[in-house]
């Protein structure tokens, strides 16, 4: 039997999955605190986080075509000095 209360729960998770910021989900969920927001009404599945790694990918791959272009050279950490 499904329950109405279920819609919250499909609300959150598809708000979180689309990429909403945490804290403006809490927000709208209602929510006291993040942490009821982010792990009691917000499920994701290995899939989603196989999606989240392959759009991280992406978007590596796309600064570095925009990097190419521009002609900048990769930042190396001997470039860095602790002071």
């Amino acid at each position: 039997m499904t329950h109405p209360h279920i819609c919250r729960h499909t609300y959150c998770s598809n708000q979180a999955k689309a990429g909403m910021n945490p804290k403006t989900l809490q927000y709208l969920m209602g929510h006291s605190d993040i942490g009821v927001t982010m792990n009691t009404y917000t499920h994701l599945s290995l899939d989603d986080a196989k999606n989240e790694m392959i759009r991280m990918e992406e978007l590596e791959q796309a600064r570095k075509e925009v990097d190419k272009a521009e002609d900048k050279k990769p930042m190396k950490q001997n470039m860095f000095k602790v002071v």
